[in-house]
């Protein structure tokens, strides 16, 4: 070969071994759409409830979060399927049925949650009523996730990435206490009492959620291909350049899921908490109660955080419960596939938005949805990450790219924290 085409190839080679460095995508969306408004719910009422007590948290779930979702990025990347196909190939497909099943019930719970505080939000800056809104906002999310082809559709997500920043905004126009914000970053404190565990409990829950592992894994494959490229057909060398590139992608997105959460206990403790508004239990709550403690710029910000975050979350949220069912069933799968390729995924996401739909008009409250799919997930995400790290193990799935000593710790000691946080929950409820 000519000296010139080893330099094309070399330069080829380092363009894809950098690629995630300019063009994020899976990780950064995983991030954010982690920070949805049942998420921000989660963390008004942490803030709320313990003020500034609980910021030592969003340090202690980063890399827990960045350890699994990093995982389930290189199973997609490395083998070229979804999570839900690997499990059902290498340890038996009826071990995915209640999994996939609970997790469509976790998701379409979650997804009503989130369509309701939308229109919640949205009636709160317009005053056009909450019900006049609900069915146009799942319509028009399931719509342009069916139609509009996949690179579009990913650029329209990573666009909403941005509005994480409104928390952070919004959090320094609350202006809280910086002395005991820094306190309670820097000095864990934790108390054995019911409300303090099942406070960490749910932010465990809404942090480490199985949806995204789901997401992470198939998203991998699905970016990839619409570039063209076939991981396992790849050679090693350039194929570690992929993972290398995940990985950053995902701490990147990891990073802001964890900036969320931090900024919306932040203003919470700085305005509920502060003035002894305690009992605020939804994130369209929040933003209204904000209003007369800090201002209308801090409820504007906040509530466009949630419309933002929202509108990023529900179309992961349908993704992955059908990223899990194609893969079970075997049917065609992927955003870059057209309706008419993959009529049961497609079908997936419209019958999940749907029932979320149906869900807000409910006599379920968002606070008992909220708690049902807490406990849902609650239930599946240890065995799920059970799944995902003795596939991390295996050198028969993942060749020379099983993780280092230290992610796979850090990945056993998340699926053991999880694994308690489930036994917690229940032994809370009885």
């Amino acid at each position: 070969m000519a000296l010139r085409d080893v330099d094309l190839t070399l330069v080829r080679a380092s363009r894809e071994a950098r690629k995630g460095l300019h063009e994020l995508g899976p990780g950064l969306i995983t991030g954010v759409a982690d920070d949805d408004p049942s998420g921000i719910s989660t963390y008004t009422v942490a803030g709320a409830t313990h003020g500034y007590q609980l910021l030592w948290a969003s340090l202690l779930t980063f890399p827990m979060n960045f350890a699994v979702q990093s995982i389930c990025a290189r199973i997609g990347l490395v083998t070229g399927r979804g999570l839900a196909e690997v499990i059902s190939e290498h340890y038996g497909r009826r071990w995915l049925y209640p999994v996939v099943l609970l997790l469509f019930v976790a998701n379409v719970v979650n997804i009503g949650a989130d369509i309701g505080a939308i229109a919640a939000v949205v009636d709160m800056l317009t005053h056009v009523p909450k019900e006049w809104l609900v069915v146009p906002l799942g319509a028009a999310i399931a719509l342009v996730e069916v139609v509009v082809p996949y690179p579009q559709f990913a650029r329209y997500l990573k666009i909403l990435t941005l509005v994480i920043f409104a928390y952070v905004i919004g959090a320094f126009v609350a202006d809280p206490d910086w002395g005991a914000a820094l306190r309670g970053t820097a000095t864990p404190r934790f108390s054995f009492d019911r409300q303090m565990i099942a406070t960490l409990v749910a932010i465990l829950g809404t942090t480490i959620s199985p949806y995204l592992f789901f997401w992470q894994a198939s998203e991998e494959v699905e970016e990839e291909r619409s570039h063209g490229i076939r991981p396992p057909q790849l050679a090693n060398w350039r194929l570690r350049g992929l993972v290398r590139a995940a990985g950053v992608d995902v701490g990147i997105g990891m990073v802001l899921a964890n900036v969320g959460f931090y900024f919306v206990v932040l203003t919470a403790a700085a305005t509920l908490h502060a003035s002894g508004r305690t009992d605020v239990q939804t994130a369209a709550d929040a933003a209204e109660a904000l209003r007369p403690l800090a201002g209308d710029r801090a409820s504007l910000l906040f509530a466009l955080g949630i419309i933002g975050t929202g509108l990023l979350a529900i179309p992961v949220l349908a993704g992955s419960v059908a990223y899990g069912a194609a893969e079970l069933f075997g049917w065609h799968e992927g955003l870059n596939e057209t309706f008419r390729r993959a009529p049961q995924f497609y079908g997936v996401i419209a019958l999940a938005t749907l029932v979320g739909v149906v869900i807000v008009f409910s006599p379920i409250s968002e606070i008992q949805a909220l708690f049902v799919a807490a406990v849902v997930n609650g239930t599946i995400a240890p065995v799920v990450l059970v799944f995902v790290m003795v596939t991390a193990h295996d050198r028969g799935i993942l060749g020379d790219f099983t993780p280092g000593r230290t992610l796979l710790a850090l990945g056993w000691a998340t699926t053991a924290a999880m694994a308690l946080a489930a036994m917690a929950l229940f032994v809370t409820i009885v």
